[in-house]
């Protein structure tokens, strides 16, 4: 079984702390197995978590044989970091293990040099201080998450869910990601990244908008050969229109949505089903093969074909 140890420094947040003791914690395999174990480990048996402390009943031993450690955020991120805390995280890098921080954990980590050169993240009002404070990590305020294989990093509130989600469809594929999912009342993959909080970029439209029968319809209909024209069409709205409120509540078009739609039900056939690679296209509407291969490739990094040898 995968181990999640989950590191609660002094002063941390326990927002960021609970997320991905709940999110791996909910997490079944298809047989109804749990896929991760969970562990709280600090320094201290008693730690600050400002209206409450927490008693962790692992120490730093427990990172040691983990999978994964998950450092969620602090309430001062400039808070130097314990010569242990930081010798426990580099022997566990040294060993392969895979960290990811949640919100200002991101400040920690870099603390370890462990993020230098790589790309990261931390909530959008930190970014510019984490930044200034480690340069040669290559911050952006933008996304809600970023993976480097063996670190990753997150944004802050809810962005540590989809980093957890994230983890678990690369464990162990969509399927059981989207079960995780739908525990946590998340959507798998949300549009866009922090910047829907700072210059709209592609925010998801809110349950009870104006587009959300529209979207159902187009969830409902990704086989056909839809144009603008017949989006319009369906929302009963000039093409004009219909741009106009998807920038406003998804923050990208609709042809753009439709695409990753398409997309995101291509993997979900990939993992599940033995249907060729051209069938699986002409499913979700791609109209030839190799549209759909680029376009696959260009969305997810990968071929229809390694996709499927990951996670099928």
């Amino acid at each position: 079984m995968h181990t999640v140890a989950v590191l609660a420094l002094d002063h941390v947040i326990s927002f960021d702390l609970s997320t991905p003791i709940e999110v791996f914690s909910r997490t079944r395999l298809p047989d109804g197995r749990p896929g991760y174990q969970i562990r709280v480990c600090a320094e201290r048996e008693e730690v600050d978590a400002g209206a409450f402390a927490v008693r962790a009943p692992w120490d730093l031993e427990g990172l040691q044989d983990a999978d994964t450690i998950i450092v969620p955020g602090v309430t001062d991120p400039t808070a130097p970091l314990s010569p242990a805390v930081h010798e426990a995280l580099r022997a566990a890098a040294d060993n392969g293990t895979r960290i990811a921080s949640i919100c200002t954990g991101a400040f920690p980590l870099a603390s370890t040099g462990l993020l230098d050169g790589l790309g990261g993240t931390t909530h959008w009002s930190a970014a510019g201080l984490l930044a200034a404070l480690y340069p040669d990590v290559d911050v952006d305020p933008n996304v809600l998450y970023i993976d480097n294989g063996q670190f990753l990093t997150s944004a802050g509130a809810a962005a540590g869910m989809d980093l957890c989600l994230h983890m678990i469809r690369r464990d162990y594929g969509s399927a059981v990601a989207a079960d995780a999912a739908r525990l946590s009342v998340m959507p798998l993959e949300r549009e866009g990244g922090q910047a829907q909080f700072i210059v709209h970029d592609h925010t998801p439209a809110p349950q009870g908008s104006e587009l959300e029968a529209l979207l159902t319809w187009l969830r409902e209909n990704l086989a056909r050969d839809l144009t603008l024209a017949d989006i319009a069409a369906q929302s009963g709205t000039s093409t004009r229109t219909l741009i106009r409120r998807f920038r406003d509540q998804t923050g990208t078009t609709p042809l753009q949505w439709l695409h990753r739609a398409r997309i995101r039900q291509a993997q979900h056939l990939l993992e599940t089903t033995e249907h060729s690679v051209e069938r699986i296209g002409d499913q979700v509407g791609f109209g030839s093969p190799t549209t759909f291969r680029d376009r696959f490739k260009r969305t997810t990094g990968v071929s229809p074909q390694t996709y499927r040898r990951t996670f099928s």
